[in-house]
């Protein structure tokens, strides 16, 4: 199949060829029967730890790119923390102008999100992913200084453009260094970056209210302001952190980096150069397992950014101040990151995703079900719902977003 669903987006899973001189073919040759053991080595007779290597990569890879999809997990449904600080009053948004800008920013999202990871695959990961933060920090920037619903408007659909690159080429990316069947969890441990977003995002919202009519600002302007300026800030940063591929990674010795490239070869085709044909996305389109896993992945999204777009709003509404909603958000992600994380293991370890999945939705709808039958005169009974629908569907989406990347390639 010739490419992948991911966060709403198709995104090759093509890998540029390896180097394949006589020489680095030799280690997939039988003189290395042991590649794929915990314990293997280079032909030269020089020990390479597999597990090594695997935590090796994990502790330089998974950090910086965890932080990069907090940042922009945070920049998308900050607006949620805004609208309480006075948003909406202080544009005289209506209710539908409100949806509307939430709604725009996919609408930028799924119209740059090809185009965005063609980029990528012409240049460098090292490049391009700190570059779109740069830009999708300005942006964030911007919309704290907005005047009225239609430069909000504007903002918003290119926030969607300019984060739309970041979670499939960081797929991408990542296939480039691990073996299919080590992406899938991978990538759910780097979901769970959204709803630690959340917590964050309400710890933080909760602090910068209280800048509050400095420089004749609302609390809303300085939250857009000072959380697109952090993601500038650190998006310089990266790029000094974020590596390229394993032939050019510095933090690798020679042999570890023929080993990468041997076994990632050998993981069935997972390193062959497959060209971009229409012939291959008519297969796909035509494949009835596409269009389920874009049911599951849809049907889990659109709960997911109700809640985290929303979530304050909701506390709010069940007689809470502002302040305390956004303090109140904090534990319904705080637990919604640990159970991703676990179950994230967990499914990895069973090397089973469908089970988790389903039994991840049932706590989120056991959640939804809470909030809607809930006594309004019993708040905290509906808190507890909000808790139940955050520990449910956030597992739920990492895995299914990560998925695809154990059944297909090209």
């Amino acid at each position: 199949m010739a490419s992948q669903s991911v966060d709403g987006g198709l995104v090759s899973n093509e890998k540029p060829a390896l180097e394949t001189g006589k020489d680095k073919l030799d280690i997939l040759g039988k003189t290395s029967p042991s590649l794929t053991t915990p314990s293997s080595s280079i032909s030269d007779g020089e020990g390479i730890n597999e597990k090594a290597i695997l935590r090796k990569l994990d502790y330089k890879l998974l950090p910086p790119l965890t932080l990069l999809y907090l940042l922009s997990f945070l920049d998308r449904s900050n607006v949620g923390n805004a609208k309480l600080e006075g948003l909406a009053a202080d544009m005289n948004f209506t209710d539908t102008q409100y949806l509307t800008t939430l709604t725009i920013y996919f609408v930028g999202y799924v119209i740059f999100e090809v185009p965005a990871n063609i980029v990528l695959k012409k240049t460098t990961p090292q490049f391009w992913l700190p570059t779109n933060m740069v830009a999708w920090g300005i942006v964030a920037t911007l919309l704290g200084v907005c005047q009225n619903f239609n430069g909000f408007l504007v903002a918003r659909f290119f926030l969607g453009a300019t984060e739309s690159g970041l979670f499939p080429g960081v797929v991408f990316y990542l296939s480039m260094w691990y073996k299919r069947s080590e992406t899938t969890y991978r990538v759910a441990l780097f979901f769970s970056a959204a709803s630690l977003a959340g917590a964050f995002g309400g710890i933080l919202a909760f602090g910068i209210a209280h800048m509050r009519g400095v420089a004749g600002l609302n609390g809303w302007n300085w939250i857009f302001i000072l959380e697109g300026i952090l993601t500038v800030v650190v998006a310089f940063f990266a790029y000094g952190f974020i590596h390229n591929y394993p032939k050019t990674a510095k933090f690798l010795t020679e042999p570890e980096r023929e080993f990468i490239q041997a076994r990632l070869k050998a993981d069935n085709d997972a390193t062959n150069h497959e060209p971009f044909s229409w012939v291959s996305v008519l297969r796909a389109v035509k494949d009835s397992k596409c269009w389920l896993y874009g049911l599951a992945f849809h049907t889990l999204s659109l709960p997911l950014y109700t809640l985290s777009l929303f979530l304050p709003t909701i506390i709010k509404a069940l007689g809470y101040t502002a302040a305390q909603a956004q303090l109140m958000s904090v534990p319904p992600y705080a637990v919604a990151t640990v159970l991703t994380v676990l179950v994230a293991v967990a499914s990895e370890r069973a090397k089973r995703r469908a089970p988790f999945i389903i039994a991840s939705s049932a706590v989120a709808i056991i959640g939804y079900i809470i909030l809607l039958s809930a006594p309004s005169d019993k708040p905290g009974i509906s808190y507890v719902g909000t808790i139940f629908a955050a520990a449910g569907i956030y597992p739920a989406t990492g895995i299914v977003l990560a998925w695809p990347a154990n059944n297909v390639s090209g």
